[in-house]
């Protein structure tokens, strides 16, 4: 059987992204997109598990050049999400749902055998906290607290609300990851390492916060940043996704503070083309050599 660095778990998305000029580009996304393009072009053992409805995704295609292994369950729907961004900077955005994806189960996919659960979903629903309690049981939990947060509402728009069972499930995450937004709903402080410390003391054991100018990452012991250096933000949609990738994979085999700063010298480099990453190992490296 073969044994995976990371599994990376979640729905891939149709998108629709609108930006604040009103040019339209539709393609088949989703955080299981953009992380598994990004820790496979990190040069790891990535499998991917997704979920869709057949006649809507030619999911060979989507992966064809990612360097991943793709497992896959039907669905009755394709997740499908329409974006309109607001501002240049895509800090602004409306979501609206167009389709929800069947919910996960462990039974799915626990005959893939990998040393990390990426949990990547997209809205709230496509896990439940008992997911990662059995995923603990077998590996690293490694989950992204955007599905967790982000409710659709009776007008298919989409809100943010906090997750009720926090406390109850964060001791069994290994990797949590959060934007500055998200940290703000968990915690309820704007300050994003005051928001650090409380999600560490609540349980989870290493926690990464994504803000539009740095990534910081903290372990309980030390707090550490590193500055986004992105020249554009063509590719801004799949920040976290990238960052987080990159960032536990990066950690099977390096500390912190090298690990973070891999991960935000790859986002940058990500956020200057529009889709997933696509570029290798070697051009993070060079990026880091040139910008850091």
């Amino acid at each position: 059987m073969n044994k995976y660095d990371v599994l990376v778990i979640g729905p891939v998305s149709l998108d629709c992204n609108i930006d604040y000029l009103d040019n339209v580009r539709k393609e088949v996304g989703g955080a299981v997109v953009a992380s598994g393009f990004a820790a496979a072009k990190s040069e790891n053992k990535v499998a991917i598990f997704t979920k869709f409805n057949p006649e809507d995704v030619d999911i060979n295609e989507r992966f064809d050049n990612s360097g991943a292994d793709v497992y896959f369950k039907k669905s009755k729907q394709t997740c499908s999400i329409r974006n309109k961004y607001f501002t240049a900077d895509k800090e602004k955005r409306e979501c609206t749902s167009m389709g929800v994806c069947d919910s996960f189960k462990f039974d799915e996919f626990k005959d893939i055998n990998t040393g990390i659960y990426h949990f990547a979903g997209l809205v709230y629903g496509d896990f439940d906290g008992e997911l990662f309690k059995e995923a603990s049981l077998h590996g690293k939990v490694a989950v992204d607290v955007q599905c967790l947060l982000r409710h659709i509402e009776d007008d298919k728009t989409m809100a943010f609300h906090d997750w009720e069972d926090k406390k109850k499930y964060l001791p069994y995450i290994d990797y949590l990851k959060t934007d500055a937004a998200e940290a703000e709903i968990l915690t309820g402080t704007t300050d994003r390492v005051k928001a650090a410390k409380m999600l560490f003391e609540w349980g989870a054991k290493e926690i990464l916060i994504t803000h539009n100018t740095e990534v910081l990452a903290y372990d309980g012991k030390e707090i550490h940043t590193c500055p986004i250096k992105a020249r554009n933000l063509s590719g801004r949609t799949g920040r976290g996704d990238t960052t987080f990738a990159g960032y536990i994979t990066e950690r099977q085999k390096a500390n912190i503070k090298d690990s973070l700063q891999y991960c935000t010298a790859l986002v940058s480099l990500k956020m200057e083309t529009p889709g997933p990453f696509c570029k290798t190992r070697q051009d993070v490296l060079n990026y880091i050599k040139e910008f850091y």
